[in-house]
């Protein structure tokens, strides 16, 4: 019994740092993807940034100042520019697929070059990652000099918000297989000596808690489970008031289910196996409890 309580209690404290140890990692691996994901977006940024340096230098200016990148939306970012320039698309579309190809997470994406003030396009074009989709028109077209807004919308890159998703949505997950582990290798509450262990004697019975039964005068009565369980409670604390929230705490808070009358019932059966002595019976100390009076 002993061997099997201890196993018991090894197997919940290994399953409950399995839990523990699973929500740290899950933990940690959730908030890994999301610093990811801030590397990713500052690498990006200056990668758009890169663009635009590269279309101001082959438009011949060496000086004006590219601005600040704006995120406009989730997967949209806007390159704007100090000064107006000239571009040739052909060298817009060069530039963007040769810097961006060393964004892993980028496959797909649009380009809009807007003019300033009535964001009108000038031109635009879209890059696949199978080239046979690409869409790309009017290359060999100078476009005139002016102030210009460069929109790149890349096709969202679904993978990390998924598994940050899963992550994070998998601790209730966890949570709840945790509690059906412990709650399953949850051993019952027992008494400082085991549950069943020992032998007592009452006056004129020997009650045999290990074998679940009473021996009076060469007779033997059997106990049901839950008798031997609350005789047990009495006969370790003889002629001591036990109060009725700890019978029913102890006899039945692990079956999930208190029912106040189901202890009146046990002490009533109880009394009837033990009437064979009038030297022991279980009284009733109201306001209190039960007691066990054994006399000598």
């Amino acid at each position: 019994m002993f061997d099997n309580l201890n196993l018991l209690s090894g197997t919940r404290k290994y399953l409950y740092g399995l839990i523990i140890l699973s929500f740290i990692s899950v933990i940690c691996a959730a908030f890994s993807m999301m610093g990811s994901d801030d590397l990713v977006t500052a690498r990006r940024e200056v990668l758009l940034r890169k663009i635009g340096d590269e279309l101001l230098l082959q438009s011949g200016d060496s000086t004006s100042r590219v601005l600040p990148v704006k995120k406009i939306a989730e997967s949209e970012y806007q390159i704007s520019f100090e000064n107006n320039f000239t571009f040739q698309p052909d060298s817009l579309v060069n530039t963007t697929r040769r810097l961006l190809a060393k964004d892993p997470l980028v496959h797909d994406y649009v380009v809009n070059v807007l003019k300033c003030g009535n964001a009108g396009v000038a031109y635009g074009y879209a890059i696949s990652e199978n080239k046979k989709d690409d869409i790309i028109a009017c290359r060999g077209r100078r476009q005139p000099k002016a102030c210009y807004l460069i929109n790149i919308k890349f096709k969202p890159t679904g993978i990390i918000t998924a598994k940050n998703g899963y992550l994070l949505g998998s601790l209730p997950f966890l949570a709840f297989v945790g509690f059906i582990f412990l709650r399953s290798v949850k051993p019952r509450r027992t008494l400082p000596d085991g549950q069943y262990a020992g032998r007592f004697t009452l006056g004129s019975v020997l009650f045999d808690a290990k074998d679940r039964k009473l021996i009076i005068n060469g007779n033997t009565i059997d106990l049901t489970g839950t008798e031997t369980r609350l005789l047990r409670i009495f006969a370790l604390s003889p002629n001591q008031t036990i109060e009725r929230s700890r019978l029913q705490k102890e006899i039945w808070e692990d079956e999930g289910v208190i029912v106040g009358r189901s202890l009146d019932m046990f002490i009533s059966k109880l009394r009837k196996k033990l009437e064979f002595d009038p030297n022991i019976k279980i009284v009733v100390i109201r306001g209190k409890g039960y007691k066990l009076e054994v006399n000598s």
